[in-house]
């Protein structure tokens, strides 16, 4: 992997992650994460769309005519998206009732219109590739970490509802981690939402500072010793 590339996963992964730095993608993060698997099936939707909406962007980067981009660039991520809603409503059909709306409304999502204008239009297809899937990943990761956070918190459970994206397979997967809670409601409710990615946002941001003074402490200048008198 390339110095270039290993920029981009650092990038999508944390220093420009789309959840927690550009706050982008809010309305679907915050309305679907009240269970891990909610978040998943929402965050693996984005993650592809990302990913093929920046390389067919890319492939067609120098046949399109500048006055006319934008149009084109949601075009093509309107068909990447009802393409992923057909299938999720032919083999996921219970868990897209759960998602609703909020999987055509990724058309709507301005990280991935942003990446196909700011990005994969002026860069070759493997990095645009690459770039769309950190980038996915980053707001994947936020999603089901927030929404296991939510369940957790709220039920007292994990990973509930599974079977919903893997079957019958998946029935027994539930964890109850507290027997007989009550469950705490807050959690699950949009005011659960915005506390929990404002405590996200607030750790990240703790972690960064802690790491910048890290990196000005080794690179401090040592300062010579001055030489005695003789």
């Amino acid at each position: 992997m390339t110095p270039e590339q290993q920029i981009l996963v650092k990038n999508g992964l944390w220093t420009n992650n789309v959840a927690l730095v550009q706050l982008l993608g809010l309305c679907p993060l915050l309305a679907v994460t009240s269970t891990f698997i909610n978040g998943l099936g929402l965050g693996i939707a984005t993650l592809i769309t990302l990913v093929l909406s920046n390389t067919f962007v890319s492939i067609i980067r120098n046949w399109t005519r500048p006055e006319v981009r934008i149009p084109i660039f949601v075009l093509i991520i309107a068909s990447i998206v009802t393409t992923i809603e057909l299938a999720m409503n032919a083999w996921f059909y219970e868990l897209f009732l759960v998602l609703g709306i909020f999987i055509p409304l990724i058309v709507t999502n301005c990280s991935i219109i942003a990446r196909a204008e700011a990005y994969a239009s002026k860069n070759h297809v493997l990095d645009s590739a690459i770039d769309g899937f950190m980038m996915g990943m980053g707001f994947l990761l936020v999603l089901v970490l927030l929404g296991g956070l939510r369940e957790l918190i709220g039920q007292g459970t994990l990973f509930a509802d599974a079977d919903l994206m893997f079957g019958p397979i998946a029935e027994n997967m539930e964890l109850t981690l507290v027997d007989d809670y009550p469950g705490f409601l807050v959690a699950i409710l949009p005011p659960g939402a915005f506390i929990g990615l404002g405590l996200l946002i607030a750790v990240k941001n703790a972690i960064d500072r802690r790491q910048s003074k890290k990196v000005v402490h080794v690179a401090a200048p040592v300062q010579p010793a001055e030489n005695p008198a003789s």
